[in-house]
């Protein structure tokens, strides 16, 4: 059985999208299904604030001083320095892709706001992600109200960065260079860091949530996003490694 009957076969909501770039060939599966976004939400804001820097709506000098009201649970920095820290706006944007920093991503969306990221989305043509609110907001989530994404929303906004034509070539190779940096490789570059194969990726995860979507330059390079909720975590993320193998390598066993 092929990697990608595998991931057909797999139980839960899994959404999958590859594509090797500059070919017009697509794998899908439930590309179009929302799932709740976990950390992935964090790519498209990232995208709405060098958009709104490169209009000069943003300055990515200007400081904040991270108080003790800000500091969220879990991954990141920020939660664990001194109360009246000051960061830049780029270190925020820094921080919440390559550590995950969810205080450094909700002092984003305080900036941004959730309708001009939704905005910037729509602006750009990306379809099927929505920012409905910050993360850690329990009572919200209880209501069912979660940001989304779709494997085919994620792998268009990469196609067009890897392009250079989502936010123009500058703002796109950064935006690239930042994720090239992320410090958590166990799910697409398990099997390719060791190889040299580089991976600009973000990861997400929560209860029975696990994600990883990213531009990966093999000899071929592609575009894959791996999406799922309500799953077995450690079973789909050994099926993200797998994957990732298989489309760098053609290593289609899985």
């Amino acid at each position: 059985m092929n990697c990608f009957e595998n991931i057909r076969r797999f139980p839960g909501d899994v959404g999958f999208y590859y594509r090797v770039l500059g070919e017009d060939s697509v794998w899908t599966h439930n590309p179009d299904l929302p799932l709740i976004a976990a950390s992935v939400i964090k790519v498209p804001i990232m995208v709405a604030a060098f958009r709104d820097i490169a209009r000069g709506k943003l300055d990515p000098n200007e400081t904040i001083a991270v108080k003790p009201e800000d500091k969220m649970p879990s991954c990141g920095a920020l939660t664990y320095m001194h109360d009246g820290l000051s960061v830049t706006l780029g270190d925020l944007i820094t921080l919440m892709i390559i550590l995950s920093d969810n205080t450094a991503t909700n002092l984003l969306i305080d900036l941004l706001t959730p309708e001009r990221v939704n905005r910037a989305m729509e602006e750009l043509g990306i379809p099927g992600i929505v920012l409905r609110r910050r993360l850690f907001e329990p009572e919200l989530s209880r209501q069912g109200i979660q940001n989304t994404v779709t494997a085919r929303g994620v792998g268009t906004l990469l196609e067009r960065m890897s392009a250079g034509d989502l936010l123009g070539d500058r703002a796109d190779r950064d935006m690239i260079g930042i994720l090239l940096n992320q410090r958590l490789n166990g799910k697409l570059p398990f099997f390719l860091h060791g190889k040299g194969i580089r991976c600009a990726h973000k990861t997400g995860e929560d209860d029975d949530i696990t994600h990883d979507v990213g531009i990966v330059y093999a000899r071929k390079p592609f575009v894959i996003c791996m999406l799922s909720n309500n799953v077995d975590v450690p079973a789909f993320e050994r099926l993200i490694q797998d994957t990732a193998r298989a489309c760098a390598f053609g290593e289609w066993e899985a």
